[in-house]
């Protein structure tokens, strides 16, 4: 199983070794085909929360971008 595009949203900045991935779904997509259940479960999870992970030697990083609530929205 791998990740769909739609998994990874425009608010997450991701870096792979260190260095910014800019909109490279594809290659991430493409590397998580190697990934276990497990691997794949925690990616999702590091998109969501944000943080730091290593699957099959690379680092990831996930900055996420929080929504910035108003008075008027809460």
């Amino acid at each position: 199983m791998t990740l769909k595009k739609q998994s990874i949203r425009f608010n997450h900045r991701i870096y792979m070794n260190g260095s910014y991935v800019p909109s490279s779904k594809d290659e991430i997509i493409k590397l998580s085909e190697e990934w276990s259940k497990n691997e794949e479960i925690l990616f999702k999870k590091l998109l969501q929360q944000g943080g730091n992970i290593k699957i099959k030697g690379n680092n990831f990083r996930v900055d996420t971008e929080e929504k910035i609530l108003r008075l008027k929205d809460m």
